[in-house]
């Protein structure tokens, strides 16, 4: 439900929900407040008590969110590299599989490069990784060619080796951008930290405190979600993983290849 909706929409519904349950605290605070002898004490018990858990809770999906977003940019780290590896093997190999080989990993780092910018178990990303999959079979035919006329040669061996590791970690790459934090997780942190908010609210009303403490309070928390929803978005919002590598070998497959192997 949440990663479904644009960036702008999740960060306007989550700042409407939490404003709203805030402005409902002070509110009733504010009817309350000739109890305020009586209701000191158990509102500020069960409200401390609260703000604690939520804590917790921000804390823990937080750190989700972080462990997946550095799992993902370790995948692009990963997958690059093996492409790059790939690439300066396939140089080593005889034509013709050497020439359409080079050519095939070209176009199979763009598409990696076009998966960056796709959102994770889209259509889009669905089709891209289908064109990669039809790359990987026609790359892997080439590669048994050229070890089928060479069977004891180094570089054919070697460029099946990479070609592999490629493919296993496009397979990582693409779990990676679709391990996101559990739908109930972030539903507890949103409707804990209102929850809370609300009662820290309704607190400082009851006691006729400023409100400006509360709007700092809310301001805090609610940065603090949308931190934790942005960080499980990997190709959206302000926080993405960066496409730095693919971009990287894209500069150098462009340059004539290093080796001039027949």
């Amino acid at each position: 439900m949440f990663f479904s909706l644009s960036s702008w929409a999740l960060a306007l519904i989550i700042c409407a929900f939490v404003a709203t349950v805030t402005a409902s605290g002070l509110l009733l605070g504010r009817r309350m407040r000739h109890h305020h002898e009586t209701l000191r004490e158990p509102f500020g018990t069960m409200q401390g008590a609260l703000l604690g858990v939520v804590g917790l809770i921000l804390a823990f999906g937080l750190s989700l969110a972080v462990g997946r977003y550095e799992d993902r940019r370790a995948a692009v780290v990963a997958d690059a590299n093996a492409i790059g590896t790939a690439y300066l093997r396939a140089q080593l190999l005889a034509e013709p599989a050497r020439t359409r080989s080079l050519a095939l990993l070209r176009r199979y780092d763009d598409l990696a490069l076009r998966t960056s910018h796709e959102v994770p178990n889209s259509p889009a990303m669905q089709r891209t990784a289908a064109q990669e999959d039809v790359l990987q079979q026609r790359l892997w035919g080439l590669a048994g060619q050229a070890l089928g006329g060479a069977p004891i040669a180094s570089g054919p061996r070697l460029y099946v080796d990479a070609l592999n590791t490629m493919i296993d970690e496009q397979t990582v790459r693409l779990s990676a951008l679709n391990n996101r934090v559990p739908g109930p997780v972030l539903v507890l942190e949103v409707i804990g930290a209102a929850v809370a908010l609300g009662l820290l609210a309704l607190y400082l009303s009851v006691l006729g405190r400023g409100v400006w403490p509360m709007i700092f309070a809310t301001v805090l928390v609610t940065m603090l979600l949308l931190v934790t929803f942005d960080l499980d978005r990997p190709t959206r919002g302000l926080i993405t993983v960066p496409d730095t590598p693919y971009r990287a070998l894209q500069t150098v497959m462009r340059l004539p290849p290093a080796s001039t192997h027949p």
